[in-house]
């Protein structure tokens, strides 16, 4: 009998993130990334018979593998965590007592190279994460121009060679040869970028900027953000975990702007819009994590609390 391939996952910050979001047994909380399930898991764990856990992923495996979980305190969604808001309110649920986002790619979705998000493998150029809807990142680039792929790589791979990449994929398109798969977008970056930094795959960045660009994430974070916090109870906590520079910075900003009073300059005498958030930790993974899984080193938590004020 065939079967699917087990593809391993360790759940990055397990026991910090449960620990940081759990502080109310019987209460309600949202796993916004449900990946292979180690969250949920751990949270079930520490929830009474009341509590209740509703979790989310756009991955069309994760919702298979979530359905090894029988316990009725758990329900999934196949949807992104921006639109929370609106399932919960389809539940009639209005308030919950933490949210938990761990962000970025999944262990099992970079290893499966079919998914087309690893240059490590050749396989076609996807790198969706919700694998029924969308454009793929080989369609985007059979259409995108120089200016758009030029700003995509830029901005989401921070990559100083974002220009020359985006000629190349053009100019290759053009001769009616178009990327379509992950083994030659891999090979054209590393022809058109001469350094990189040292231990670094030429193709890393330009890999990830297409994955976040494919898959909106930075916009959905910055949506999800703002659901979690509006459902938040007075006490829930907010739990993000990032694992590069434009994830933690989006947070880290939210997380700020969040946990302070705001002045309206127009008018001086108006009340102060109360803050709604207070930060509560900045935590990194252990050397010892680091050292048993060498992908955990970039990752960041930050933790918030929602204040009691309205």
């Amino acid at each position: 009998m065939n079967t699917a391939p087990a593809w391993r996952h360790t759940t990055v910050l397990l026991n910090e993130a449960v620990e940081a979001l759990v502080t109310q047994p019987d209460g309600l909380y949202v796993d916004g990334t449900f990946g292979r399930g180690g969250h949920s898991r751990a949270v079930l764990a520490l929830l009474g018979p009341a509590g209740r856990l509703l979790a989310f992923d756009k991955d069309p495996e994760a919702i298979a593998a979530a359905q090894a979980i029988t316990d009725p305190r758990f329900a999934i969604c196949h949807a992104s965590f921006d639109s929370m808001a609106e399932e919960l309110a389809a539940r009639g649920i209005t308030q919950v007592a933490g949210v938990l986002l761990d962000l970025g790619i999944s262990s099992p979705q970079i290893d499966n190279g079919e998914r087309g998000f690893s240059f490590r493998f050749d396989a076609p150029l996807d790198m969706r994460m919700d694998t029924t809807r969308g454009e793929t990142a080989a369609e985007f680039l059979a259409r995108a121009d120089v200016r758009e792929i030029t700003e995509v790589i830029r901005d989401y791979g921070e990559e100083r060679f974002a220009a020359p990449i985006a000629k190349a994929l053009v100019a290759r398109r053009e001769s009616g040869h178009p990327v379509l798969r992950t083994g030659e977008l891999s090979a054209l970056v590393a022809r058109t970028v001469k350094t990189r930094e040292q231990g670094q795959d030429p193709a890393t960045r330009t890999f990830q900027a297409l994955r976040i660009h494919v898959n909106a994430e930075l916009e959905a974070l910055q949506q999800g953000l703002k659901a979690a916090l509006a459902l938040l109870a007075p006490g829930g906590r907010l739990v993000v975990i990032s694992f590069h520079s434009l994830e933690d910075r989006i947070v880290k900003t939210f997380i700020a702007g969040e946990s302070r009073e705001v002045v309206d300059r127009r008018a001086p005498f108006a009340p102060a819009k109360a803050m709604r958030l207070n930060a509560l930790a900045r935590i990194k993974p252990s050397a010892e994590e680091i050292s048993a899984n060498p992908r955990a080193r970039s990752a960041v938590m930050r933790v918030a609390e929602r204040t009691l004020a309205a």
